[in-house]
């Protein structure tokens, strides 16, 4: 069981996750796509999926795909240029509404957050009942909706959140978390990403009980600083805590390829999910960032980083994409094929701009 500093209780935490919310926010405000499958993105050869309503997600089209994949498993899908200003908006609007029950306010994104109601504005002892009633208030002021989990520790509320979209709930309790985690495939594992799930694979590693197998040494050793994260959450312990304004040193994503890249069109479509990653990340914590720095690791493990830092913090995401590609562009063609892209945005900096956009919203 996880526990505060001094406290025998454990946390209450709630992560809120909105559902297909690029996809979502365009369907409630332009009718004609409700009910059809929709992905917000660019449907260029070089376009990536930024998100897909579940209309669309029934074929198989989910964020980060090439466009050009999406139409072929949805050859009736709809495209939908991005408008992050709006997304913004909204996001805005949700985290008021998180404000009434709560300041232990974690954004992830612009579309989900860690909340922590041990001890909330409400003085409300369910946290069940919290995350239902943020739903609706969610549901009310945006015409939106959202799902939650609930759980003592942010590991599992992250998991819980998935359990019964969309627009569900589901709550993790100290006595069956251990169990949930021994049973739970890797592969679906938060902090897990494809390259690591492979490699636990290869390790022997599927399900929770058998990362629980495992000894810190072990962890360590084939995981170097994740593995005391690893070795906890196979036991259902995650000693984080929620960590509201908090400004990063550095903000970064980066994927490993299933096949190598050879040339500049699949790396700038591989780079374009990296991107919206680490931006949702900056608008939702209400930072801006001057440096930006590109990482690429070859099929030979041997790997380059290059930067670019302007004088003032970026204002919109496009001026984000054209820095990556200035980046992007001189190590084409490459020495050889390219596995892993990174993005990583450092030089953060606290933005001082209000929330005025949200006003503008026809809800």
């Amino acid at each position: 069981m996880t526990n505060d500093e001094g406290s025998k209780r454990p946390r209450k935490i709630v992560h809120i996750d909105m559902d297909a919310f690029y996809a979502s926010v365009e369907q409630r405000d332009n009718p004609e796509l409700r009910g059809l499958p929709v992905a917000v993105g660019y449907p260029a050869a070089r376009g990536v999926v930024a998100a897909a309503s579940y209309e669309a997600r029934k074929f198989g089209v989910h964020s980060a795909m090439p466009s050009v994949t999406a139409k072929r498993k949805c050859p009736d899908l709809i495209f939908v240029r991005p408008r992050f200003d709006v997304y913004k908006a909204v996001s805005l609007q949700i985290r008021a509404i998180f404000a009434e029950y709560t300041p232990m306010i974690e954004p992830l994104s612009l579309d989900e957050a860690y909340l922590d109601v041990t001890e909330n504005l409400k003085g409300m002892e369910i946290a069940t009942e919290i995350a239902a009633a943020i739903r609706a208030k969610i549901k009310q002021v945006t015409g939106l909706n959202a799902s939650a989990g609930i759980s003592y520790n942010k590991f599992l509320a992250k998991m819980a959140s998935d359990l019964n979209k969309p627009n569900g709930q589901a709550v993790i309790t100290p006595k069956n978390g251990p169990a949930f985690v021994e049973a739970l495939p890797v592969k679906k594992f938060h902090g897990v990403g494809p390259a690591t799930a492979e490699k636990m694979h290869r390790l022997g590693i599927e399900k929770g009980a058998d990362l629980k197998e495992k000894t810190l040494e072990f962890l360590v050793e084939h995981f170097g600083k994740s593995g005391p994260y690893f070795y906890g959450i196979a036991r259902g312990v995650d000693n984080r805590q929620v960590k509201p304004d908090r400004v990063r040193k550095s903000v970064g994503a980066e994927d490993t390829f299933s096949e190598d890249i050879h040339s500049f069109e699949p790396a700038r479509e591989g780079l374009q999910p990296l991107i919206e990653k680490v931006w949702g990340y900056c608008e939702a914590n209400e930072i801006g960032a001057k440096t930006v720095t590109l990482k690429v690791k070859y099929a030979d493990f041997s790997q380059i980083t290059r930067s670019k830092t302007v004088t003032a913090p970026l204002p919109a995401i496009t001026d984000l994409e054209e820095v990556v590609g200035l980046l992007l562009g001189p190590i084409f063609p490459p020495r050889r094929g390219i596995r892993l892209l990174g993005v990583t945005l450092s030089s953060l900096e606290r933005r001082t701009s209000g929330v005025a956009p949200q006003l503008r919203l026809a809800l």
